[in-house]
């Protein structure tokens, strides 16, 4: 009985050492074939290797060594200068201080009072052309009475302002720095879109030839909506930062051409900008460098889009001061004495509905009408008057200090 438990064992073990054996085997023998068998051949291209291929690459590679922003604003950027500015106002003085009674009594402890206050300011701009014609706001060189340019390689300049127009913000300065200055190429604002980058450049706060970008958030933002009522603009928004000290200079596209003028910021605004588009700003420069000033027509109102739905409102509220005839136009809120529209007899509460036979919607749509108009250009307006309807003619005159 033992023995056939024995005998059983040996077979079983026997068994076990002729399949290891054999595998062994096996595997000597694939060792030996597999290098023939998978000798190196020619390599097929294919479009899933060459996907590989570039996975593989490093990531200066794919990208390469700088940005398209690099490039817009290496294109742009020695063009771009920092303007400082120096304003002094009087103060008057004290009475108080002039009294010889008072100077007796309190002696030299008496507070002494400068009659005079110098006041700086800082902002940016770009050269237009070689010979040192510069581009800016204009709330940044108004009424100063010195203007400093310095240049990205640290030349300074005084500059003389050649022009400046309050209704469009819009400044020309002069420099005399020879006639090989580096320019900023111009685009065209007309062919900007939203959601396309966006690249101001300027000094910022003071801190000189300053970058920072984002995209064109929307296009047309009138002056009204942005809260500046005292200017004729239709801005570009945009995300890229801008703060104080940014007012004047450029605000690019993704090739370095300049598409606008970054000129406005809201308080109130987290991360939103404002620039005067490029294609205005051209048209206005020209002027500025030729006259000094530019003619701005106007009618004389004051005036909100109405909507039939806002007249219904009005109108059913039983505190309204008059009713308002329920069309679609812009409503007349004050009419300006001895303005064009009063001579022209246009009224508080009158709609505006057409003008030279084109339909008037929005108070924004009239104000470029009148501004792309003439001075001494006649307009045919017709208003809406209750339930009646009248044809006015008003010529325009140009804008001064309305206000």
């Amino acid at each position: 009985m033992r023995f056939s438990k024995l005998s059983r064992s040996i077979r079983q073990l026997s068994t076990h050492v002729l399949a290891i054996f054999m595998g062994v085997m096996l595997t000597v023998t694939s060792l030996q074939v597999l290098p023939s068998v998978a000798e190196p051949g020619p390599t097929p291209v294919t479009e899933s290797s060459t996907k590989v291929a570039q996975k593989s690459l490093p990531a200066t590679s794919v990208i390469g060594s700088s940005s398209f922003v690099t490039a817009a604003v290496n294109r742009v950027g020695s063009a771009v200068v920092r303007i400082d500015t120096e304003r002094t106002i009087t103060r008057r003085n004290d009475p108080l201080m002039e009294d010889p009674f008072f100077r007796r009594f309190f002696g030299d402890s008496f507070p002494q009072q400068s009659p005079t206050e110098q006041l700086r300011g800082l902002g940016s701009g770009f050269i237009l052309d070689k010979s040192g014609v510069i581009l800016t706001n204009a709330h940044v060189v108004d009424k100063a009475d010195k203007v400093t340019v310095r240049l990205k390689d640290g030349r300074t300049f005084e500059g003389k302002v050649r022009g400046i127009d309050e209704v469009t913000d819009l400044a020309v300065v002069k420099i005399n720095a020879g006639n090989d200055l580096p320019i900023a190429p111009l685009g065209s604002s007309s062919n900007v879109q939203v959601g396309d980058w966006a690249i101001a450049v300027g000094n910022p706060l003071g801190f000189d030839n300053t970058v920072t970008l984002g995209i064109v958030s929307t296009l047309k933002r009138s002056s009204a909506q942005v809260g500046i009522s005292d200017k004729r603009l239709d801005f570009i928004q945009t995300d890229a930062a801008i703060n104080p000290g940014n007012s004047g200079g450029p605000l690019l596209n993704g090739l370095g051409e300049v598409i606008g003028i970054n000129t406005a910021i809201r308080a109130d605004a987290m991360g939103i900008g404002f620039a005067i588009p490029i294609d205005k700003a051209k048209a206005i420069a020209v002027q500025l460098q030729r006259d000094g000033k530019v003619a701005h027509p106007y009618l004389g109102v004051q005036m909100v889009t109405l909507t039939p739905e806002l007249a219904k409102q009005n109108n059913s509220d039983p505190n309204s001061m008059f009713a308002i005839p329920e069309v679609k136009g812009v409503l007349v809120m004050r009419v300006v004495p001895n303005s064009p529209a009063a001579t022209a007899g246009i009224r508080r509460g009158d709609v505006i509905v057409q003008i030279d036979n084109k339909a008037i919607t929005s108070a924004e749509q009239l104000q470029r009408v009148v501004e792309d108009s003439t001075l001494g250009q006649m307009l045919q307006i017709k208003v809406q008057r209750g339930s009646q309807t009248q044809m006015l003619s008003v010529r325009t005159a140009e804008l001064k200090d309305i206000s």
